[in-house]
């Protein structure tokens, strides 16, 4: 049997670019907080 705690047997299916995954939640919080923000404003001016 194979040892399961050995690290060569548990190879990397899927690599991920950690900063490109970083950086894509950034940018998809900023969009959404500027939106929130965006309509706050708008809805201040109406009301």
């Amino acid at each position: 049997m194979l040892d399961p705690k050995h690290p060569g047997h548990h190879v990397n299916e899927e690599p991920r670019n950690d900063f490109i995954d970083v950086a894509l939640g950034f940018a998809g919080m900023f969009a959404v907080m500027t939106l929130i923000f965006v309509v706050a404003v708008l809805l201040k001016q109406i009301i």
